[in-house]
């Protein structure tokens, strides 16, 4: 039987170089999210090339020169087809460049990692639950616009939050008398304690606490002040002219030549 010679692998689909570890290259310098399509900057050309293939992933075949279409030669760049190795967790370089994109962007556009809604309103609660103050006029109002509102409330026959609302106003209406009086009562204490306050010996007591010889006298002492008296109330004198005139006729001098030189040399 002879013997099979094994086979060479004759494909020219990679350049025999050793694979390229990501983690040995900068992290922008590869983009290999989820969503998007692979890339790299090609480490002979400096170019940002496409990574082919799902299996075995390499660079694109490309050319050095970009003026190809320009009459220029075809050299193929010696990165084309250089096996791509991704070693590193995309999960955790996608996060970091995330978070540099986000430091790179202006102020006034960045956006916060987790947005906060603002929750939906309450419903309003009906008329029936609402806990305000109960008197015979709001318990009539609120019954009668129910009722004018309401489908079910037909008649004698009531729905549920009109029953409520009845109950309410035929309560308010056996409590009305009594709090008719009790009103009528504080009414009575309240003019009572007026006229304690405006009696008149209420008011010949606040006299005497506020008034009395002593005010009187004090009156009595605020005389008018003749023209030109001097109060006591007044502040030391201030000087109006200075302590060494010769000096000051001096310093004023030299301040008059000053402003004259200035004026012939602006002239």
């Amino acid at each position: 039987m002879p013997r099979i010679r094994p086979g060479r692998n004759r494909s020219k689909n990679t350049n025999r170089r050793a694979p390229l570890l990501l983690s040995t290259m900068a992290p922008e310098d590869f983009n290999v999210r989820p969503d998007e399509v692979k890339s790299i900057a090609c480490p002979d050309c400096r170019t940002w090339r496409r990574i082919m293939g799902d299996k075995v992933l390499k660079i694109r075949e490309h050319c050095i020169s970009d003026k190809v279409a320009n009459g220029e030669k075809h050299t193929l760049c010696p990165g084309t087809d250089q096996v791509v190795e991704i070693d590193i967790d995309v999960r955790r370089w996608q996060a970091r460049q995330n978070r540099l994109l986000r430091d790179a962007m202006p102020q006034d556009n960045r956006r916060a990692a987790q947005q906060f809604y603002k929750p939906l309103p309450a419903p309003a609660a009906p008329v029936s639950r609402i806990k305000a103050e109960v008197t015979l006029d709001t318990t009539r109002q609120s019954y009668l616009a129910h009722r004018k509102g309401c489908i079910r409330c037909v008649k004698g026959t009531h729905c549920t939050d009109g029953g409520i609302l009845a109950r309410r106003y035929v309560l308010a209406l056996q409590k009305e008398p009594a709090r008719r009086e009790a009103r009528e009562q504080l009414e009575r204490q309240e003019q009572r304690t007026a006229r304690k306050q405006t009696a008149p010996a209420v008011r010949k007591a606040q006299w005497a606490k506020h008034g009395g010889q002593e005010v009187e006298k004090a009156n009595n002492l605020c005389t008018a002040r003749t023209s030109g008296s001097l109060s006591e109330f007044r502040g030391p004198g201030l000087p109006m002219l200075p302590q060494d005139i010769e000096a000051h006729d001096r310093r004023q001098a030299e301040l008059g030549v000053k402003y004259a030189e200035k004026a012939q040399s602006a002239a």
